[in-house]
């Protein structure tokens, strides 16, 4: 799972998040050390009203919390969905003795992006892109 540095970058940098089951996050109001909730149609389900996305906490009384607005909880992407969020600029990931590096191609343009677990890697070459993207480069 991303760091949560990580994750505040991508909310910062504009990466959206559409809940679906299997989605983690964290409630911004407990921070870093809070707990990791998982979105799931059993126990937690996304809630659209023309006011926004809730996260509704279904038969769960014992966590005394009903629900809680989409902008109040940082998502903590997976791998698997960072590297969609690449797409087509997505060229490798390889293990090294420090950990991993996720390689880009944006415009014959190569990008390396190093970090001790993948996802955080991944997760650093998805702000690179939309950094790219937010100057015109991709």
């Amino acid at each position: 799972m991303i760091s949560w540095d990580l994750a505040l970058a991508l909310r910062d940098a504009g990466v959206r998040w559409s809940p679906a089951s299997g989605d983690r996050f964290r409630l911004l109001a407990t921070g870093r050390d809070g707990d990791v909730f998982t979105v799931s149609d059993m126990t937690i389900e996304p809630h659209e009203f023309d006011t926004g996305v809730v996260l509704g906490f279904n038969g769960t009384t014992e966590w005394a919390l009903d629900s809680v607005a989409l902008e109040d909880a940082l998502w903590h992407p997976l791998e698997g969905q960072l590297r969609e969020l690449l797409g087509g600029t997505f060229r490798r990931l390889e293990r090294t003795t420090g950990g991993y590096v996720v390689g880009t191609e944006v415009l014959d343009d190569v990008g390396t992006f190093a970090a001790a677990d993948a996802s955080d890697a991944y997760a650093r070459a998805v702000l690179a892109l939309v950094a790219a993207s937010a100057e015109g480069t991709p």
